[in-house]
């Protein structure tokens, strides 16, 4: 479902990336760990075409990105949804618009809509606030509005930047659940977080380490360890 193969992309003279390679299959579930400033984020804006690839080739729910055009991103991003740090969402519509954007953009039937709407926003305790405007919603009722928009979907790959972050412990776990059971279904998930927590919880999760833009640990052989020796013989350039 997922194969990146030596990935580095640069800032200008920073490497926010090293030689990152890595495979996961349909239904795995991946922990991404590192501390702030480590890559993280920049790994999941290049599995979902949000950066251009810079070095290296990456194979991503039937995509790959080398050849992608500009024209296909959108169906793209209908087999990858994200769940971004920082939302995005529309503040000045409702909760229920919000939610339901993907799927009229897919063109699906108004009942249909309205019945995944529903669903998803019940699951994550929502429900009473989609004729809300997201604008007036907490931090952590916002989050799990973007949660709910990526859900909606069904998609093949889930990546979520720290989705739990403005979260209390209580709706982290519930949040953790739903996740898991999207994973359950054939969803192969990433899952960036800071919390020790929820990798204790989760010892069967695929865990791979990011500092300094270098994978350091990964608890499978689907990934491989950042080596300079390596990289001197050519994985860089």
């Amino acid at each position: 479902m997922i194969k990146a193969t030596h990935l580095s992309y640069t800032f200008g003279s920073y490497w926010a990336l090293k030689d990152i390679t890595f495979t996961l299959g349909k239904g795995e579930f991946l922990f991404l760990s590192g501390p702030s400033g480590a890559g993280k984020s920049t790994l999941l804006k290049l599995l979902y075409s949000g950066l251009p690839l810079q070095r290296g080739d990456v194979w991503i729910a039937g995509f790959s990105l080398n050849s992608l055009k500009n024209s296909q991103i959108p169906l793209l991003r209908r087999q990858v949804s994200v769940v971004f740090q920082d939302f995005k969402i529309m503040p000045n519509r409702s909760v229920r618009d919000n939610i339901a954007l993907p799927l009229e953009i897919r063109g699906l039937a108004p009942l249909h809509i309205e019945r995944r709407v529903k669903a998803v926003a019940k699951a994550l305790k929502i429900e009473e606030k989609l004729k809300n405007c997201c604008g007036s919603l907490s931090g952590g009722e916002q989050q799990r509005v973007a949660v709910a928009r990526s859900f909606v979907v069904n998609p093949q790959v889930l990546l979520a930047d720290e989705p739990t972050g403005n979260l209390d412990p209580d709706l982290s776990l519930r949040l953790m659940d739903l996740f898991m059971q999207f994973q359950s279904y054939g969803t192969t998930v990433i899952f960036a977080t800071h919390s020790h927590e929820l990798l204790k919880r989760h010892p069967s999760a695929r865990l791979m380490r990011i500092e300094q833009g270098m994978v350091t640990y990964a608890s499978w052989p689907g990934a491989l360890l950042y080596r300079r020796a390596d990289m001197d013989m050519g994985g860089v350039t």
